[in-house]
């Protein structure tokens, strides 16, 4: 093995002592390891973070196990594995939405859920962009009673504020608030070491998700080869069926070939529906599929049943027409 990256990591323990731990990247013709070595059982104990071919895959999985390491306290001796500088500290806003997760309160938060479902029902829109969760954490944990006491939360601006705020303030109101604004006592409150290992979960969060989104694209292209369909990578993958469209949708944006994948699924439909759905994205435009949708299926067609199987039809459908068009072009 070609020994291509080392460094070594130091955090202090309880007893006073500095306990030093390595981590490695090897590659033998163009197999990449990732693997752990730090002190244990009175000697060295060794796991391994990553094994494969995948460039993209083994960095993910080289920064997640860092971002873990120093969560735990270990600092590198050589720094910016992470992409970014050592985190110094972080800010106020970053204070501020540290305290709210982690201090959240259910029975306000749940209430608060509830109404941003409705408004997204009501306004037709995903719920997050009425509110994300991390801002519904905070209006939990800081519980504002009045809208300039809103205002001071971040992320909360003057617009949503316009279209929101006598709403929040209506369910906030219902409770009691334990803390006072304004939230200058947050950083005292909430401890430098405190933050310091919610800033690292974060960085860990964000990794592992980058790591499972290459494990699930190694897997999906590896089950177009195979031959499998989208039940079955559904099954296997244990992710939703949207979810699973999209994805392929972007690794065909990225240039791999799905056709093999697109005509096993489009067979399944009859050959006057699918020459329907074509006729329709040439003529209407592939941008936008809801025009689609009405030209191809009528009302009776459509009512009662989930919209989702026949968005999914067009989608697959536009996939392969694109496909075509470019093969055509070369």
């Amino acid at each position: 093995m070609h020994l291509v990256f080392v460094n070594t990591l130091e955090k202090r323990t309880d007893e006073g002592r500095v306990a030093a731990a390595q981590v490695s990247i090897g590659e033998t013709q163009g197999h990449w390891t990732v693997f752990w070595t730090e002190p244990g059982g009175g000697g060295q104990t060794r796991s391994v973070w990553f094994e494969g071919t995948s460039w993209e895959e083994m960095i993910a999985a080289f920064r997640h196990g860092i971002a873990v390491a120093m969560g735990e306290g270990y600092e590198p001796v050589l720094d910016g594995m992470l992409e970014e500088k050592r985190i110094a500290g972080g800010g106020t806003v970053s204070m501020l939405q540290c305290y709210g997760e982690l201090h959240a309160r259910e029975e306000l938060f749940e209430a608060l859920r509830e109404w941003r479902r409705s408004k997204a029902v009501a306004e037709k829109k995903a719920a997050y962009l009425v509110s994300t969760n991390r801002l519904l954490w905070m209006i939990s944990a800081f519980v504002p009673h009045t809208e300039e006491e809103l205002k001071q939360i971040p992320g909360w601006g003057s617009n949503k504020s316009a279209a929101y705020a006598a709403e929040i303030i209506a369910v906030t109101t219902q409770f009691e608030r334990l803390t006072t604004f304004p939230l200058t006592w947050v950083p005292e409150a909430l401890g430098t070491e405190t933050h310091m290992k919610w800033l690292f979960k974060q960085k860990e969060n964000k990794y592992r998700a980058e790591l499972e989104r290459y494990r699930a694209k190694r897997d999906i292209l590896n089950g177009v080869r195979e031959g499998r369909g989208l039940d079955e990578l559904v099954s296997t993958l244990g992710i939703e069926r949207r979810d699973l469209i999209e994805r392929i949708e972007l690794l065909d944006q990225e240039g791999y070939d799905m056709t093999p994948l697109l005509n096993r699924e489009l067979e399944r439909l009859p050959e006057e529906e699918r020459q329907k759905i074509g006729r329709a994205l040439q003529e209407v435009g592939d941008r936008y599929l809801k025009p689609v949708l009405m030209q191809v299926y009528s009302e009776s067609e459509l009512k009662g049943k989930p919209l989702d199987s026949f968005y999914e039809r067009l989608r697959l459908m536009r996939l392969r027409q694109k496909r075509v068009a470019q093969l055509a072009a070369m």
